[in-house]
């Protein structure tokens, strides 16, 4: 039970990232973004594998999510990246 619950709150958690994505990607603009929050999240996920795979027996199906989710924050790090420079040009 306890790993159903916790992929609900992955996948949960993760619905929202690639309409963040769309967002970044749509409005060129770093506004309303945080970088320390990106890159903290980000360092969520990687901590959350890392503790899957040392588990003996890992539950594959909720590290897929858990690297689906460290994909998209990690898309939206570059997008980040990308709409910081065309603020700093514009």
């Amino acid at each position: 039970m306890a790993e159903i619950l916790e992929i609900i709150m992955v996948v949960s958690f993760g619905a929202s990232w690639p309409l963040n994505v769309m967002k970044s990607w749509r409005t060129r603009s770093t506004q309303g973004k945080s970088l320390s929050f990106l890159v903290l999240i980000f360092t969520g996920y990687l901590c959350g594998i890392i503790g899957k795979l040392m588990v003996s027996a890992p539950n594959w199906f909720v590290l897929f999510f858990y690297m689906l989710n460290m994909c998209m924050v990690g898309l939206d790090l570059l997008l980040y990246v990308r709409n910081y420079r065309l603020d700093q040009a514009n």
